[in-house]
């Protein structure tokens, strides 16, 4: 290659300037403005689906298609994913204050709703979503009142991939929309095609041809699965009379009676031999219904009646990842909505929470059994093993206050004994006699200790054998029963008797003694 420039003395050659080698790495080069493709030179930014260029019609040609049974059902289907999941903003690093405003902003939303309109991204490309914000609520915070989606066939992209409405006063290049005023969901948007794919697109021709041979499949069940009514005249019959037999065969399709001539006779006959051309109908059928399910949910084993246990398990594994992605795109979505409610609020240099789509999980009721006998029998489980092992998150249990034993003021004299009279029938001040009752609870306190032990020890045996066996829940409560015998509950039918009896006694004494003190006042 030719090296260009010029030589300013006989040995020295100054080179020519690159004018692409001036441009710096951080500009683009590659640009609509520059690009071969003359339909970026319009202001505006024609849809590029394949479809609808062929076709010749704007995007709602798409709309149409949801009045079809089978397309119809799977973007319920679809959509019923997403919306069986639960909702929750994640704070990260946002302050307690911000996660406070975005909270209350999404809960006083139609949450549902907006999912759900949201998810018309996947099906069209992309929806716009106009935001209506409202400043005096949540405390003078600028937060969404509400969120509405908007015809797509209202907007359209520029050359620079901006939104514009196209209103009654701009209906050809649109109007420009202010900032932080419309969310676009789309679909595999890219710098090429903004409007992003439509699902709906995959499943044009095939609903098309569904249509059309069903159509064609009605015509010929009306053609051979009627019989036919063969009028026979003699030879010679004026075509005036062959007509009006014709008029009367015509009628008797409908009514079943028929008026003919004398001389003239009616044969049925039925159709036979053309099941292969209605399977063939069938077939058609069928294979644009699995196209369908195929566009929108990624398979068709889970709508067809041929499909199998297996296959369709393993469809369902399709459905999920599909479901997954739509989540993803809603959730990004509402994220930059929280992003605009902190920068309204605290700027654009604070941490936002985090939107997150999840699907609540279903609690183990073998293990939940097997916690609840080991509870109930003594043990005692910690708050991180509830977290651990059924998923909560910190915060959610509350830790267990601790727990203070107070021990009774030592008695003095006659206090120490514990009599709630002598033989005399002195009375007994107050203030001694609480100390006494206080004495006779914490004495009994102590005996339940010795008592339950031996009762609960059976039982800690078999739990550490099923520990170190690997028995399963359901083994450890088939034992239960033969272990139970061992358990001696003499010594707590004793101390409940006693405990029963000297209840008794306090009470009897404390109202023999508010007796002597009103007649002491009186």
């Amino acid at each position: 290659m030719t090296a260009r420039g010029l030589y300013v003395t006989p040995s020295e050659f100054v080179h020519f300037a690159d004018p692409s080698a001036q441009r710096p790495l951080s500009e683009q080069i590659a640009t609509r403005d520059r690009s071969p493709d003359f339909a970026a030179l319009s202001l505006l930014l024609p849809n590029p689906d394949p479809i609808l260029k062929k076709q010749g019609r704007d995007i709602a040609i798409y709309t149409e298609l949801r009045s079809d049974a089978h397309v119809g059902g799977c973007i319920r289907r679809r959509k019923a994913g997403v919306l069986a999941m639960e909702w929750r903003l994640q704070r990260g690093n946002a302050s307690a204050r911000t996660l406070k405003i975005c909270q209350a902003a999404f809960d006083a939303l139609d949450m549902r709703r907006i999912l759900r309109e949201m998810l018309d991204a996947p099906l069209f490309g992309w929806q716009p979503m106009e935001i209506v914000w409202s400043k005096p609520l949540f405390g003078g915070a600028t937060v969404p009142l509400d969120v509405l989606a908007k015809p797509v066939t209202w907007f359209q992209f520029d050359a620079n991939a901006q939104l514009r409405f196209r209103s009654r006063n701009a209906p050809l290049y649109g109007e420009e929309l202010p900032e932080r005023k419309f969310l676009v969901p789309a679909q595999d948007a890219s710098y090429a095609n903004p409007y992003g794919f439509a699902d709906l697109s995959m499943c044009f021709w095939p609903t098309v041809f569904k249509r059309g041979g069903l159509k064609f499949w009605v015509t010929f069940a009306e053609k051979y699965g009627t019989p036919w009514l063969i009028g026979k005249t003699p030879r010679g019959t004026p075509p005036a009379e062959q007509s009006a037999l014709l008029d009367n065969l015509e009628a008797m399709v409908q009514d079943a009676v028929a008026v003919i001539p004398d001389d003239a006779s009616v044969d049925i006959v039925e159709s036979a031999g053309k099941t292969a051309s209605a399977d063939l109908y069938e077939r058609l059928l069928m294979f644009c219904r699995s196209e369908i399910a195929i566009a929108l949910l990624g398979q068709n084993q889970t709508t067809e009646v041929q499909s199998n246990r297996a296959s369709a398990t393993a469809g369902l594994q399709v459905v999920t990842e599909l479901r997954d992605a739509d989540a993803r795109l809603v959730e990004a979505t509402l994220n930059q909505l929280l992003r605009w409610i902190v920068d309204l609020n605290d700027g654009p240099g604070a941490a936002a929470p985090t939107f997150e789509l999840y699907e609540q999980e279903e609690v183990d009721t073998t293990l939940a059994l097997r916690d609840k006998t080991l509870t109930e029998s003594g043990a005692k489980l910690t708050p991180a093993y509830f977290a651990r092992v059924y998923g909560f998150e910190p915060g959610d249990i509350a830790e267990p206050p601790p727990q203070t034993m107070q021990t009774p003021a030592p008695l003095s004299g006659a206090a120490q004994n514990p009599a709630f009279a002598d033989a005399a029938g002195k009375y007994i001040a107050p203030a001694q006699r609480m100390t006494t009752t206080e004495m006779l609870v914490q004495a009994m306190q102590d005996q339940w200790q010795s008592i339950s032990e031996p009762m609960v020890a059976p039982l800690r045996a078999l739990f550490a054998e099923a520990e170190n066996s690997g028995l399963t829940a359901q083994e450890l409560l088939d034992k239960l029963p033969s272990t139970l015998p061992e358990v001696d509950v003499k010594p707590l039918t004793e101390k409940l008797a006693q405990s029963a009896f000297i209840a008794r006694v306090i009470a009897a004494n404390n109202a023999d003694n508010a007796d002597n003190a009103d007649l002491a006042k009186t």
